[in-house]
């Protein structure tokens, strides 16, 4: 069974930064990509960044120039920095991770909130 342990969300002021980390239970080497979707109120779940095995990544439009996925394969864990945070922002942030490219996501994280002010 595999979990995806979160950590790093919280309450930040528009215009500040805060830093996810994601850590499975399994090697991180074992899921072809890794990454971190958001769901806000009312809408539906939709992928923020994602991270392969190779390092190569890719990213929702509306983060892309603000927010950075990266991985410590050392420290098993993948991160996701983000800058320039807005209240638009606000969601419940879950790590998910994925044993083949071109499939769906196979595992979920708890999820953990994350709330800009304005």
């Amino acid at each position: 069974q595999v979990q995806l342990a979160e950590s790093g969300g919280g309450l930040v002021q528009a215009g500040g930064s805060l830093r996810l980390s994601c850590a499975p239970s399994g090697n991180i080497f074992s899921f072809a990509a890794m990454g971190w979707h958001r769901q806000a109120p009312g809408k539906q779940r939709e992928l923020v960044a994602r991270i392969s095995r190779d390092s190569r990544t890719n990213y929702s439009e509306s983060v892309k120039v603000r927010f950075t996925i990266s991985r410590d394969n050392a420290k098993n864990t993948v991160y996701l920095q983000m800058n320039s945070l807005k209240p638009e922002d606000t969601a419940n942030y879950y790590c998910a991770a994925q044993d083949f490219l071109g499939t769906g996501v196979d595992y979920w994280g708890q999820g953990t909130q994350v709330t800009v002010s304005s």
